[in-house]
């Protein structure tokens, strides 16, 4: 998980990094802001091109738990990563990237235990139910 998540900070470094080299290539003059500005919404609606369809699939197909998981994971992300920086900030904690990954750990075995509690719910009452549909039709016969 440590190694994904630094992954994406240099993916991420080097995406700011190039297009930084791109408005200094053109003299675009852009400010931070404007970059800013343009990129995330460039990116954002790139993304709801991307999320709109696949969570239709999702939901169409039953899925709804998996657009709950993606969505909740996504705060996780945004949550640990905001305590680490107001603990930076504050001085009321160490920033600490250990810390980031020991939470998002914490939520996916969470989850995990969770999904396979339900699973085995979901098996239980499938199995009584359809005992009881098949028992009902040969009282019928």
């Amino acid at each position: 998980m440590e190694s994904f998540l630094y992954g994406i900070l240099d993916f991420i470094n080097y995406v700011h990094t190039y297009i930084l080299s791109w408005n200094d290539a053109y003299e675009a003059n852009f400010t931070d802001k404007d970059l800013h500005f343009l990129v995330i919404g460039c990116l954002g609606m790139a993304l709801i091109f991307i999320v709109q369809p696949l969570f239709t699939l999702l939901a169409k197909t039953n899925h709804v738990l998996v657009i709950s998981w993606i969505y909740v994971f996504t705060l996780i992300l945004l949550l640990t990563f905001a305590i680490e920086i107001e603990q930076k900030i504050t001085k009321s904690g160490v920033m600490d990237f250990a810390d980031i990954v020991f939470g998002i750990w914490g939520f996916m075995l969470m989850f995990f235990v969770y999904a396979l509690i339900r699973a085995v719910l979901i098996a239980i009452f499938r199995f009584i139910f359809k005992r009881e549909k098949k028992n009902k039709m040969r009282e019928q016969y």
